[in-house]
């Protein structure tokens, strides 16, 4: 059982009763969007619906239903200054005291969502890698530590998966649809081998290789001669460049994670400027 699966269950076996909270409609801008869940107990809470004034009128809510036996409530809020904020949507949600059966379709909700998380490969467990997985692993993706060397998989204490592998390519060949693969292993061959191999599936989300202009250009000349002529353009070299030149691994971590968040999440991305739109005065 995975972690997160683990802290839900133990969420939902320590609380009695709990109410769940979801969005069952967004107009405009939102902190999230429809279908997002929260679970509300009278001490505790499980999930996000955004923060906020929002978050905080939902779990008063909730909270009152605890507290007087409310079995169902629901709410339509617009996000400006009534309620202090100026997201300029509006937001509809639906409060349900739940049951037994209610928590378990909650668990298999997650379970779900869970198998449906990316596969993030970071090929490589020196300290830029190390210093990755410690980021993603809070991210809602499927993070996995590869290496040939044990001691450099032991270094990481990350809750993410780890793989010791003679032959690392066979994780990349292996790999789900749309993964992300984050090549930085301890030997520049080894690099371009992975780094081809990501690319030569053709359904990679990301592939990005650690390095320079200079080794770029290095692996597109030895791509022509060994992987016939095999297109870097959708190579992302360097890695965690755009924002800053400090070299420190936790520096170059937080900017390549966001490069791969950013290329997993771009469909969400673009899906969120469809929303439904929200005539000015109803959102004032």
């Amino acid at each position: 059982m995975s972690t997160l699966i683990t802290k839900a269950t133990t969420f939902f076996s320590a609380n009695s009763p709990v109410v769940r909270v979801e969005l069952t409609r967004v107009r405009g801008s939102s902190p999230r969007e429809a279908g997002t869940e929260m679970f509300v107990a009278a001490a505790d809470l499980w999930g996000t619906i955004g923060g906020g004034q929002l978050e905080q009128i939902a779990v008063n809510r909730a909270r009152t239903m605890l507290a007087n036996g409310t079995l169902g409530e629901n709410l339509d809020l617009p996000l400006g200054p009534e309620i202090g904020q100026c997201c300029g949507g509006r937001v509809e949600m639906k409060l349900s005291r739940m049951g037994r059966k209610d928590r378990e379709d909650a668990l298999d909700r997650l379970r779900a969502e869970e198998e449906q998380q990316p596969h993030v490969f970071i090929m490589g467990a020196g300290h830029v890698g190390r210093a990755i997985a410690n980021l993603l692993q809070h991210a809602p993706v499927h993070c996995v530590l590869v290496d040939m060397r044990e001691e450099e998989l032991a270094k990481c204490s990350a809750d993410v998966e780890k793989r010791l592998r003679a032959i690392p390519e066979v994780d990349v060949y292996n790999a789900p649809e749309n993964s992300a693969f984050i090549v930085l292993t301890h030997d520049h061959g080894l690099d371009f081998l992975l780094t081809s191999a990501a690319l030569e599936l053709g359904h990679a989300t990301y592939v990005g290789m650690i390095g320079s202009a200079t080794k770029r250009a290095k692996l597109r000349s030895w791509c022509r001669t060994h992987c016939n002529g095999l297109s870097i353009d959708n190579l992302t070299c360097p890695i965690g460049a755009a924002g800053s030149r400090d070299k420190r691994p936790e520096i170059i971590a937080a900017f390549v994670a966001a490069e791969v968040l950013t290329a997993l999440t771009a469909e969400n991305l673009a899906l969120s400027g469809k929303e439904e739109a929200v005539p000015l005065e109803a959102a004032q």
